[in-house]
């Protein structure tokens, strides 16, 4: 099972949170990765992020990253977004 928590972050408070579930063992890690955070920004009808260079070297690191203003091409109404694998088989 694959899990991934996304939380919402607006003045340093969680506005909101989801975590999106995968049990596709089909499918290679980085696949349910951007399928996760797909599923989130249509929940949230979000425009997809750019994974830039320090965004891609922190959740390599740390399976863990945000994304800021700078990953969205559209406004956002929140400080950032942060991804975190919460569990992986």
């Amino acid at each position: 099972m694959f899990r991934l928590w996304a939380k919402f972050f607006k003045e340093n408070r969680l506005i909101k949170d989801m975590v999106v579930v995968n049990d596709n063992n089909e499918l290679r890690r980085t696949q349910k990765i951007f399928k996760a955070l797909e599923e989130i920004c249509q929940e949230y009808d979000l425009p997809k992020p750019i994974w830039l260079d320090s965004t891609i070297s922190e959740f390599k690191r740390y399976s863990k990253t945000r994304f800021t203003q700078d990953c969205f091409i559209e406004k956002i109404d929140f400080d950032f977004l942060e991804i975190h694998v919460i569990e992986e088989d």
